[in-house]
């Protein structure tokens, strides 16, 4: 393909973060230089974590869940795992169900599932790096925490002062979609002075007022931020509410339990159940009859629900929906993009990775001759503020 053809696949990249109807979807991956864990390191402290605090938790429940499930199952599935035993053990009579042999009681699990939420949480708030060959682990603490916002504080200056830059007045207000727990990007959109909306209403403690089924609202705010997963700043209490409270806080005072997805079944009323609704929110943003971009960044497309509302939304044929994902692809490009690509709507499916760009089932072509460093998320940040230039 000659230079003309590459030069204007490149300037509809930056025609796509320029749409005025726009979202984004941002994983782990943009927490990396926060010094916080991906997935399997999180995987591995909360699991050293837990044996040492609660040892037998960890060795007659939390460590035979890990050699029921495959080797590549990390944190998220051993909770899945536990809402599912707890579920079974909540109709059994007896208030028990049976995990490698051993009788476990309702009780128990719930104790398990909320010591791997705690867990997780101090993980988040303190960060932690983990060593790498032969380094010692980097790890925070609540008096002296690790965590640095400077990345989410250019991302949100880039994609709210530089990217919008003449399309402001006719752009919509962006969804900001994350998998993480962390208080990130709430935090670089009130330092940025960035008005949004997240679904709770309150200050410093708020309650969540978004329902199932209710759209956002339109209050002049330029972002919406949709936890997908939950926030370790999110409570549940023993009433039903969910609160967002501050660290160290001891009200409201009734039980509470930090709120990261998935919960057990009966922990969540449907009608208050947050993970719905937050889901309801994504698929409704990716139908769409107009020019609409999903771009995506830090997410590595290993989590099937988000996967098959992409897909789902994608394969309508009404819809105008582009994906434009950030992906490194560096030994190959997951399965579900490899299925889109070569699918009628394959055409929409954009990837710039560490080879080049991928459009639909044609690519890479190459941005420049040596690997290309814009899947990461300060590439992302370079992108909205410089163009696709290098």
């Amino acid at each position: 393909m000659d230079k003309l053809i590459d030069d204007e696949l490149f300037s509809q990249i930056e025609k796509h973060l320029e749409c005025s109807e726009q979202s984004w979807l941002l994983g782990a991956g943009i927490s990396f230089d926060a010094k916080l864990p991906l997935m399997y390191p999180l995987t591995n402290k909360v699991k050293k974590d837990v044996k040492s605090s609660h040892n037998n938790l960890h060795e007659e429940i939390i460590a035979p869940l890990f050699e029921e499930l495959p080797g590549s199952c990390h944190i998220e599935h051993i909770l899945s795992h536990l809402g599912d035993y707890a579920a079974l053990a909540e109709r059994n009579k007896e208030k028990k169900t049976v995990i490698n042999g051993r009788e476990v009681e309702l009780e128990v699990l719930e104790e398990a599932h909320n010591t791997i939420l705690e867990s997780i949480s101090s993980v988040i708030r303190c960060g932690y790096v983990e060593g790498r060959d032969g380094m010692e682990d980097e790890e925070g603490t609540l008096s002296a925490p690790i965590v640095d916002i400077e990345s989410h504080l250019e991302f949100i200056d880039a994609l709210f002062n530089h990217a919008s830059a003449g399309v402001h007045e006719r752009r919509k207000t962006i969804n900001i979609f994350t998998t993480n727990y962390d208080t990130l990007l709430e935090d670089a959109l009130a330092l940025n002075k960035v008005p949004y909306w997240d679904g709770f209403a309150g200050g410093a403690v708020a309650h969540r007022t978004q329902r199932y089924g209710e759209p956002a609202p339109t209050n002049g705010q330029r972002a919406n931020l949709i936890k997908m997963h939950g926030s370790i700043d999110w409570f549940l209490c023993d009433k039903g509410y969910v609160w967002r409270v501050r660290d160290n806080d001891r009200y409201p005072k009734a039980d509470r339990r930090v709120l990261i997805y998935p919960q057990a079944t009966k922990y969540i009323a449907t009608q208050q159940d947050p993970f719905s609704s937050q889901f309801d929110l994504f698929r409704k943003s990716l139908n769409s009859r107009q020019n609409n971009t999903l771009a995506v960044c830090g997410y590595s497309f290993g989590d099937d629900h988000i996967n098959n509302e992409i897909e789902f939304a994608l394969s309508k044929e009404e819809n105008k929906t582009v994906l434009l994902a950030f992906l490194e692809c560096k030994d190959d490009i997951p399965v579900c993009l490899k299925k889109w690509r070569s699918s009628n709507f394959g055409s929409r499916v954009i990837i710039a990775s560490l080879r080049g760009l991928y459009v639909g089932d044609q690519g890479p072509f190459k941005r420049k001759d040596d690997d290309d460093y814009w899947w990461t998320f300060k590439g992302v940040i370079s992108v909205l503020k410089n163009g696709c230039e290098v």
